[in-house]
């Protein structure tokens, strides 16, 4: 069979030599035979368009009409219409009777590309034409007959959307008789030097200029790249660098420049010991910066609230000064306090009040400090309706903080 799959790979200008790919094509070299449906599945941009063709011109019914529907593109509005036909005065614009797609490709293949977009009314009757061969027009009564071979192609997760009630179950079964799957570009390997190789010499020929050439260093770079557009995006940038590039050979920096997000979250970066900003090149880091955060506002909280007892405040006056509470909080974040300060090591007595004899009863306080912000948030945007400018005068902090507390507190 791999003399057959070199064979198919010419004919269709199919480029790789990824096992993966290698089984989809022979999948489809032997369910073409046949006249049972297949589901090509797939992300966008991995060339799932071609396994139709194939089938359909390995089959019986490569001497019959091959018909490519783009389901996504067509209105639903008129879905129907398009695949099944009308008659004339069906609906608004319907002048005369036409044929759809199912009837006019009697004896061939129709290719149902994005099936997940079909409504699900047309669903039903798809449904029907696979079970049975039989459909009714729009605006007609009459049962008509066809004998039409049915592949389709999403690059959705058709369960899910059946867990959403969006697609039939029994329709993705009937659909899904045999499966094949188009590995994505970032799962093949060398097979992305070799394609753009090929689109190299293409848009050279193109455009009647000497072919781009990779450094080393750019190969490890195309290679590593997670190419979420798949083929399409190789071949697009492809074409970029042939047109804009006076340099035929092109290193790893100039290739940087035309992958989007190539520093970002598609490959791992590596942060330098002297960065200076917040940013970190891993998960664990992240985690690490958000406990140090919460660290830090803790810290803020209690000192805050020891320093108010300090200067005379009572633990009964806490509420009505909460203002000044809150005021102190944003400043203190502002002000970016050093995450190793920490609390003194003894606090001034406080006439044996009971907010302060430990750690615990300080902590439980802090949980009803935020509890009571969120409530004279409330109750301020509440006597302003809603009016933020005169709520956070009311407050005695700035618009801007309040508006970073409603957020951060999701009040509505």
């Amino acid at each position: 069979m791999a003399v057959n799959i070199q064979a198919v790979k010419q004919r269709f200008g199919i480029i790789g030599n990824d096992p993966e790919l290698n089984h989809a094509i022979d999948i489809a070299l032997q369910v073409a035979a046949t006249d049972l449906s297949v589901l090509i599945t797939g992300e966008s941009g991995t060339g799932k368009e071609v396994f139709p063709q194939i089938i359909h011109q390995f089959s019986i019914r490569k001497h019959g009409q091959y018909i490519a529907v783009n389901c996504g593109a067509i209105p639903e509005g008129t879905i129907d219409s398009e695949l099944f036909g009308h008659e004339k005065g069906s609906f608004t614009g319907a002048t005369d009777s036409r044929k759809g797609y199912f009837e006019v490709a009697d004896g061939g293949t129709i290719f149902l590309d994005e099936v997940a977009e079909l409504p699900l009314s047309t669903q039903v009757r798809l449904l029907r034409v696979l079970e049975t061969g039989e459909f009714i027009r729009v605006g007609s009564s009459k049962v008509h007959k066809t004998d039409v071979r049915v592949i389709a192609a999403t690059n959705v997760d058709l369960i899910q959307k059946i867990q959403d009630g969006k697609f039939r179950e029994d329709l993705f079964y009937r659909l899904n008789t045999v499966p094949i799957h188009m590995p994505p570009l970032r799962n093949r390997g060398e097979d992305v030097l070799l394609l753009f190789r090929k689109f190299a010499v293409d848009f050279s020929e193109k455009y009647r200029m000497p072919p781009v050439k990779l450094t080393d260093d750019a190969k490890a770079v195309l290679m590593s790249y997670r190419w979420p557009g798949n083929v399409r995006q190789l071949k697009n940038i492809t074409e970029q660098i042939s047109i804009i590039e006076k340099n035929r050979e092109i290193n790893a920096e100039t290739l940087k420049k035309y992958l989007p997000d190539y520093m970002g979250v598609k490959l791992p970066a590596v942060i330098p010991k002297d960065h200076g900003d917040k940013s970190f090149a891993s998960e664990r880091e992240i985690l690490y910066k958000i406990l140090f955060d919460l660290k830090n506002d803790m810290n803020d909280l209690k000192k805050i609230v020891f320093d108010m007892l300090r200067e005379g405040d009572h633990y009964n006056e806490i509420e009505t000064n909460h203002a000044t509470l809150i005021r102190r909080m944003s400043e203190s974040k502002e002000k970016k306090m050093n995450p190793e300060e920490s609390l003194p090591a003894a606090y001034p007595h406080a006439g044996g009040h009971p907010f302060i004899e430990d750690t615990q009863e300080v902590e439980e306080e802090t949980l009803s400090l935020e509890e009571k912000e969120i409530e004279l948030i409330k109750k301020a945007l509440d006597k302003h309706n809603g009016r933020r400018k005169q709520a956070a005068q009311e407050l005695g902090i700035s618009e801007r903080t309040l508006y970073r507390k409603i957020k951060e507190y999701k009040i509505t």
